[in-house]
């Protein structure tokens, strides 16, 4: 496992983001905030949770990208309200103690159906948590009610994501953790294949997968 992104984002297969990246040009729709502001920020607390050694924590950097004070003491507070949360909370301790992080995963030629109609894309995924036969997710999150979480799961495609990681892995169970950028809460949710969730986020990547492999016919 190497501790440098590049080594994943560097790569040609096809991921989660790719999809979203193909969504937002086929249905353009308004962004709220600053997206760039937020995956940077996102990026922090990614690293601090589970990338500690990408961190300076005196110079307020993770590799070479440079925060501010206010900023690494945000996203400590919010790595204090997972680490609280996970003295009640046994299953996340156990993720935090156990999982390997920043897994990738890549499958040469996964097969997908679309309309009856069958083809195949190169595909990879990054797990910020894996437990060996499944993983899960770590997010970041404006929401400050688990209404407004669950609303976030559809609304950011984070099912999609979830269900493309589940059929990459060959997992049958997948989780994510939020934390409130607001007010420091963490959100979780359990999904189980062939639940509502898993069903409606698959439903997603499979249109979105043959509308890539249709633009990408050589």
């Amino acid at each position: 496992m190497s501790h440098n992104p590049d080594d994943y984002y560097k790569r040609s297969e096809v991921s989660n983001s790719d999809l979203t990246e193909l969504k937002n040009l086929l249905h353009p729709r308004l962004q709220f905030g600053d997206k760039e502001e937020a995956f940077r920020f996102g990026s922090l607390v990614d690293a601090i949770i589970t990338e500690p050694v990408r961190v300076n924590y005196y110079q307020h950097t993770v590799d070479d990208v440079q925060y501010t004070e206010e900023e690494f003491l945000h996203a400590r507070e919010m790595h204090n309200a997972l680490r609280r949360e996970a003295q009640s909370d046994q299953f996340l301790a156990k993720v935090l103690e156990l999982a390997e992080t920043q897994r990738f995963m890549v499958n040469k030629a996964q097969k997908f159906e679309y309309g009856g109609f069958p083809f195949t894309l190169d595909t990879r995924c990054k797990w910020d948590w894996w437990l060996g036969c499944f993983g899960g997710d770590l997010k970041t999150t404006f929401a400050t009610t688990q209404k407004q979480f669950d609303e976030a799961m559809d609304f950011f495609d984070w099912d999609r994501s979830r269900a493309w990681y589940m059929d990459i892995g060959g997992s049958n169970r997948d989780f994510i953790y939020a934390i409130s950028k607001k007010n420091f809460k963490v959100f979780k949710k359990f999904i189980v294949r062939d639940d509502a969730i898993y069903r409606r986020g698959r439903e997603k990547y499979e249109e979105l997968a043959f509308q890539y492999w249709c633009l990408n016919i050589t």
